[in-house]
């Protein structure tokens, strides 16, 4: 696929709008609107025992308290995703990890977003306290690892969705 055009619409502190024009492989040419963001990280972070969780309002859903994995935008220049990862789990629920691994990177809404989310798991977890953002409302959840099937109905964000699915597959590995 080649992109023919770009012309920006929106720019806003976290995303752009651009209308963009491509030609397939075929030699069809399309436009679409696409919404360009940096990507992001999101960490299953477990001590054998629980996996730690946030649950935060979600305005743009209308939700008082989405229940989610750590996770975080790719917003600071020069940062490698482990770094934000990192950074993320440390601002959210005040640990490091001594073990990272990549899991998998997925795209969460690739009909219009190209928001790359690439998921870690983080263990051999310790505090560190980080500085989360002033306007964020975390509340950290354990979840014991015996409860994760239990948990799964409640679950509507995808990336915690994938992430748990993936832990859970190691588990029983």
């Amino acid at each position: 696929m080649e992109q023919l055009d770009s012309k920006t619409a929106f720019e806003g502190a976290l995303f752009a709008v651009a209308a963009q024009r491509f030609r397939r492989a075929d030699g069809s040419e399309v436009e679409r609107q696409v919404v360009e963001h940096p990507g992001s990280v999101a960490i299953v972070a477990h001590d054998g025992d629980c996996v730690h969780l946030v649950r935060q309002p979600r305005e743009a859903i209308g939700a008082d308290g989405l229940l989610e994995i750590p996770a975080g935008t790719m917003d600071v220049e020069g940062e490698s995703e482990r770094e934000c990862a990192e950074r993320e789990l440390s601002e959210e629920v005040g640990l490091r990890a001594e073990h990272w691994e990549r899991l998998q990177a997925i795209y969460p809404s690739p009909g219009f977003l190209s928001e790359k989310v690439t998921i870690f798991a983080a263990t051999g977890l310790s505090e560190q306290p980080g500085e989360g953002d002033e306007d964020e409302q975390i509340e950290i959840v354990r979840l014991p690892l015996a409860e994760i099937d239990a948990a799964l109905p409640e679950i509507e964000d995808a990336k915690t969705l994938v992430g748990l699915l993936l832990l859970r597959a190691r588990l029983r590995g």
